[in-house]
């Protein structure tokens, strides 16, 4: 049976298309100039209580003193004016001592990175931390010096500013947190895109060049490609060499390995079906049915 539209239900249809398409496209545009996260202060006041009283109930800190330095830092100046200087009154208020031999950076690895983190319970991740568990996934902007205040309809992108409010900060709390690593640290990157170590990115620009040699004694690489691939860079090949070298020029010692098997396996707990991962998952079936 044949179904034919006609013109007047043809041109509805058409109508109907192209107002979908501009709601997409105007969405789009809104989404890409996000402003401030809604109750913005709310958030942040809020999680440093929940991190005092619950995450770390022996930290004493003044909640609404970090909040009064941070909107100071960022409310009096333009979206594209805020300097890493700005934010510190905002850090005095917020010391931390991190444990030696505990710390994990990361690049392009976010999600594995933080279940590697909690599966192993012996990382300290930046979010970790007071400011990253304050500032974690939130954005803001300030008006302008003559309106003070939040702006919660549009924010410029990272990339249009070189002093972001939301990256001068982050720039910062990285700075501090390579800067008092001791021990031996851990680097999780992804083997499955070129430049896995890129020196435009957080750790390549700020965390490495704020390591002390004489304070970490060994830099252990972790390379994790996809499951699926595609496998682009490994401890042999692509800018993962690059970083070997400059950690050999500054005097680090370092490991690295891109086959570790915490890693993998967390990897298949997602996607058990992923072809890598079922001998894995058949041993664990018959060391089960041996228990049976």
């Amino acid at each position: 049976m044949t179904f034919q539209m006609s013109s007047s239900t043809s041109r509805i249809f058409h109508m109907l298309i192209l107002w979908f398409a501009i709601v997409l496209f105007c969405t789009d545009g809104l989404r890409a100039e996000m402003g401030t996260t809604p109750n913005l202060k709310h958030i942040v006041i809020g999680r440093c209580y929940s991190y005092i009283t619950l995450v770390f109930p022996n930290s004493s800190y003044d909640c609404e003193e970090i909040w009064r330095e941070f909107e100071e830092a960022v409310v009096r100046k333009s979206p594209c004016n805020v300097k890493v200087k700005d934010y510190k009154r905002m850090f005095r208020a917020t010391p931390q001592t991190l444990t030696c031999g505990k710390l994990l950076f990361w690049s392009k690895t976010r999600e594995l990175m933080h279940s590697y983190a909690a599966v192993t319970r012996r990382f300290w991740t930046l979010e970790d931390t007071l400011v990253g568990y304050m500032f974690n996934d939130l954005i803001w902007c300030g008006q302008g010096e003559k309106d003070r205040g939040f702006d919660f309809n549009s924010c410029p992108e990272w990339s249009t500013c070189v002093n972001h409010p939301v990256y001068s900060l982050w720039r910062q709390a990285s700075q501090n947190f390579a800067a008092v690593a001791c021990g031996n640290i851990t680097v999780l990157l992804n083997g499955s895109i070129e430049n896995a170590f890129n020196r435009k990115s957080m750790f390549g620009s700020v965390e490495l060049d704020s390591l002390n040699p004489r304070m970490v004694d060994h830099v252990n690489i972790k390379v994790v490609a996809n499951l699926e691939g595609p496998f682009i860079e490994s401890c042999t090949q692509g800018s993962i060499v690059d970083l070997i070298k400059v950690l050999q020029t500054r005097g680090f010692r370092w490991t690295c390995t891109d086959s570790d098997l915490t890693l993998m396996i967390l990897q298949c707990i997602r996607n058990p079906q992923q072809f890598s991962c079922l001998p894995c998952a058949n041993s664990l079936l018959h060391r089960q049915r041996l228990h049976l």
